[in-house]
């Protein structure tokens, strides 16, 4: 399963995930995982989440992201879900692109395959999202 939560700056998406990774420790049995660009959220999501910062790692395409996220699997098949905050911030593109929602379909498949949740949080006006990308609001 994918979720996308979209919107411009300041509607609340980082609030509104904060609050999913939360409740995530608590619903979840198995390991939750953070992917985020910069150190926003250190200080306001749970101890038991593995919070990763992207900057840390030069990921300046989709095929890297899937690259990572299967080797974040591969070393721990606990993993139950994954939170990607700011996904065009971490590998820096156009939501209208269509390789963000090549990306999100492949999310999907992976997804369905491994058994992991991922919810995206995606900083763009809705009205800019493709027919491929508004499937997973």
């Amino acid at each position: 399963m994918v979720r996308v939560i979209m919107g411009v700056k300041g509607t609340g998406k980082t609030k509104q995930m904060i609050e999913l990774i939360n409740s995530a420790v608590h619903s979840e049995n198995g390991n939750v995982v953070c992917i985020e660009r910069g150190n926003k959220l250190t200080y306001d999501i749970h101890s038991k989440i593995r919070l990763v910062e992207a900057g840390h790692y030069d990921m300046s395409n989709y095929d890297f992201l899937k690259g990572f996220i299967s080797g974040l699997y591969a070393g721990n098949y606990d993993i139950t879900h994954v939170f990607i905050d700011s996904l065009t911030k971490i590998v820096p593109s156009d939501v209208s692109d269509c390789a963000t929602e090549d990306f999100l379909d492949w999310l999907n498949a992976f997804s369905e395959k491994e058994h992991i949740k991922f919810t995206v949080t995606i900083s763009a006006d809705t009205a800019l999202a493709t027919e491929g990308i508004k499937k997973y609001f």
